[in-house]
C-alpha cells in the first residue's frame, strides 16, 4: 500500500520541478531518469517540502526503522563474528606452530623436499616454463618454444595431481627419519665422549719427551748439585705454605710460576710439590734449572712415604682387591666407541694414583705447619694470594668456593642417596665446593680427625655403592659442615668445559682452574682460554724448544 502511493508522490515532484525550469515532461518510466534529474544543478532536494504522511509513507513508522536498525546491526554482527574467530583460531594455531617448530633441531632435520626423486626434471621444466613466460602481457611477445614448455607445465600439473602425497604416510616416513637420525646423533656421543676422556687421559708427546729429557739429565748430576737451597724454611709456620702434588712437569711449572710472578713478596712462599717416581726426577731437574726467584721449593717422591701402605690407607688396600682389578683391568674391553664411553671418565688412571688421594693426608705429608694452600695443577693464578692466610675459617677445617646453583652440584649430584648410609647422614640439597683452591687450617684438621671419617666413608665405598670413584665425593663426606665458603672471586672453574664463561669473571679471578677434559696442554683445549696459561710457559727455553712443545 504504501509502495503504491510513493511513487505518484515522486513523479509528481518531479513534474513540478521541471514545471519550474521549462524542462519537457517525459513519463517517468524508469529510475535512471529519475536519477538523472536530480543530478541537474537546478534542482535542489531541499526545495521539496513533504507532509508528515508523505515522510511516514516514505520511511516507515519509528518502531519499524528502530527495529530496521537493530536487524541490520545483527546481521552484521553475526558475519563479522565468525571472521573474528577465524582470526582468533588462526593467531593461535600460528603461535602453537612457532612453538613446536623451536623445539626442532634442524641440525639434525635438515631440509626436506616436496618433490620426489623422479619429478625432479619435471621441476626443472616447471621453472623453465615460468621463464619462458618472463614479463610477456600479449601472445604476440611469448618465444615460439611458450607453446610447448606450456603443455610441458599442464602435463606436470597433471601428473602432480595424479600423485598426490599421503600425509599419513609422509608423517610416518618422517618419524622413521627423525628416528633414526636421532640413534645416530647419540651414538655420536657417545663416540665422542669415549674420545673426549681417551684424550684426556694421554700425555702429549711433547711434555713426555721433555720428561724423558730432564730425568736422563737429573740422574747425571752429582748428589750436591740436587739439592734446592733455604730448606730451612719449610718447616716456618709464619711463611705461605702451597701443597702441589702433580706428574706433569709443565703443569706444575707454570701453577708455580703463576703464583710468583703475581706474589707482592714472592720470598716468603714456600712450594711443596710431590710426584711419583716415574717423575721425581724430571720435577727435580726442571726447577733445579728453573728456580723460582726467591721463593722456596722442595720436591718429594710420594713413594717414599714408607706409612702411606695398603694397611694404613683405604684406597691402597681396596687397589688390591680382585674386583677393583677387574674393574680397571678387564680383558672384555669395548670393542666399539659407543660402547667404551659407559663409565668411562672413572677408569681415568688418575684415580688410582695415590697423588690423587694424598690430599687427604696433609697433616701426616706436614706435621709441622699450621696452614697450607692447596692447588691443583690445572690451574693459574693470576693474583696475590697471601690474603687467604687472612681469612677466618670459623672453625672449619677447609676453606672453599661453592660451586651450587639452583640444582647443580649439589649433593645429590655425586652421592648415591638411595643408600641408607648417605640418606640418614647427609642433606642432599647441601652446596657442593670445588677442590682446586683449598685453605685447610691443619690445626683443626687434626683435633676434628679428618683423616679419620676419611678412612670410613672410604671403607664404606668398597663396592663403590655410595659414590663412584674420585675424591670429591669423598671430599664432601668429610669435610660435611667443616667447608668455610669463600668469595667466588677466588677461584673461578669450568675453562675445561664450559666455553661461555664471561671475559670479565675470569679476568676478576685470582684462580683459574681448568677442570673438565680441556686441559689446556691438549689439543683439545679451548683456543680462548689458552692463553691464559701459554703465557707463563718460556717456548725459547732449551728443553722445550727441543720437545717441539709450541703454542
Amino acid at each position: 500500500m504504501a509502495r503504491a502511493r510513493v511513487m505518484p508522490l515522486v513523479a509528481l515532484c518531479a513534474l513540478a520541478a521541471f514545471a519550474v525550469t521549462g524542462a519537457q515532461v517525459v513519463p517517468l518510466d524508469s529510475s535512471k531518469q529519475v536519477l538523472d534529474w536530480s543530478r541537474q544543478s537546478n534542482i535542489k532536494p531541499q526545495n521539496f517540502s513533504l507532509t508528515e504522511e508523505d515522510r511516514l509513507q516514505l520511511l516507515g513508522r519509528p518502531e519499524e526503522v528502530t527495529h530496521r536498525k537493530l536487524r541490520e546491526r545483527t546481521r552484521v554482527k553475526k558475519k563479522i563474528e565468525p571472521v573474528q574467530q577465524d582470526d582468533e583460531a588462526l593467531v593461535k594455531l600460528e603461535n602453537a606452530g612457532i612453538e613446536r617448530s623451536k623445539a626442532v633441531d634442524s641440525a639434525v632435520l635438515g631440509k626436506y623436499s616436496i618433490w620426489r626423486r623422479e619429478n625432479e626434471n619435471e621441476k626443472a621444466d616447471s621453472k623453465e616454463s615460468q621463464r619462458s613466460l618472463g614479463e610477456a602481457t600479449a601472445d604476440a611477445e611469448l618465444p615460439k618454444s611458450a607453446s610447448e614448455r606450456a603443455k610441458a607445465m599442464g602435463q606436470l600439473l597433471a601428473k602432480a595431481r595424479d600423485q598426490l602425497y599421503d600425509c599419513k604416510a609422509i608423517t610416518q616416513r618422517l618419524r622413521a627419519m627423525l628416528q633414526s637420525a636421532d640413534e645416530q646423533v647419540r651414538s655420536l656421543k657417545k663416540q665422542s665422549t669415549f674420545l673426549s676422556q681417551l684424550a684426556a687421559k694421554t700425555i702429549p708427546n711433547g711434555i713426555h719427551c721433555l720428561s724423558m729429557r730432564l730425568t736422563i739429565d737429573y740422574y747425571l748430576l752429582s748428589p750436591e748439585k740436587r739439592k734446592f737451597p733455604k730448606s730451612e724454611n719449610l718447616e716456618n709456620p709464619d711463611l705461605y705454605h702451597y701443597a702441589l702434588f702433580s706428574d706433569n712437569v709443565l703443569a706444575a711449572s707454570v701453577v708455580v710460576n703463576s703464583t710468583i710472578m703475581n706474589a707482592k713478596e714472592p720470598e716468603k712462599h714456600v712450594f711443596h710439590l710431590v710426584t711419583d717416581k716415574l717423575n721425581f726426577g724430571a720435577m727435580n731437574m726442571w726447577f733445579l734449572l728453573n728456580p723460582p726467584g726467591d721463593a722456596t721449593i722442595h720436591v718429594e717422591n710420594v713413594d717414599d712415604f714408607k706409612w702411606l701402605n695398603s694397611s694404613y690407607c683405604p684406597v691402597l688396600k681396596q687397589l688390591e682387591s680382585a674386583a677393583m682389578k677387574e674393574y680397571y683391568f678387564k680383558a672384555d674391553r669395548p670393542k666399539t666407541l659407543s660402547a667404551g664411553s659407559s663409565n668411562m671418565k672413572y677408569r681415568n688412571p688418575k684415580y688410582l694414583s695415590m697423588l690423587n688421594h694424598l690430599r687427604f693426608y696433609l697433616p701426616q705429608v706436614y706435621p709441622k705447619l699450621n696452614k697450607i694452600l692447596f692447588l691443583d695443577d690445572d690451574i693459574v693464578v693470576q693474583k696475590d694470594l697471601t690474603g687467604l692466610w687472612e681469612v677466618d675459617l670459623n672453625g672449619n677445617v677447609n676453606g672453599a668456593v661453592e660451586t651450587c646453583g639452583e640444582s647443580f652440584h649439589r649433593f645429590d649430584k655425586y652421592l648415591n642417596f638411595s643408600n641408607p648410609n648417605i640418606a640418614q647422614n647427609f642433606d642432599p640439597n647441601a652446596c657442593g665446593w670445588a677442590y682446586g683452591m683449598n685453605m685447610f687450617d691443619l690445626e683443626e684438621w687434626k683435633k676434628k680427625d679428618i683423616t679419620g671419617i676419611y678412612h670410613k666413608w672410604q671403607n664404606m665405598n668398597e663396592n663403590r655403592l655410595l659414590w663412584k670413584l674420585g675424591t670429591l665425593p669423598p671430599g664432601l663426606l668429610t669435610f660435611y659442615k667443616l667447608t668455610h665458603p669463600l668469595d667466588k672471586s677466588w677461584h673461578v672453574l669450568g675453562l675445561g668445559y664450559n666455553p661461555s664463561i664471561e671475559r670479565s669473571e675470569i679476568d676478576n679471578a685470582a684462580v683459574v682452574h681448568y677442570n673438565g677434559n680441556m686441559k689446556p696442554w691438549l689439543e683439545i683445549a679451548m683456543t680462548k682460554y689458552r692463553p691464559y696459561w701459554t703465557k707463563y710457559i718460556n717456548y725459547e727455553h732449551t728443553y722445550v724448544r727441543g720437545c717441539k712443545i709450541s703454542r
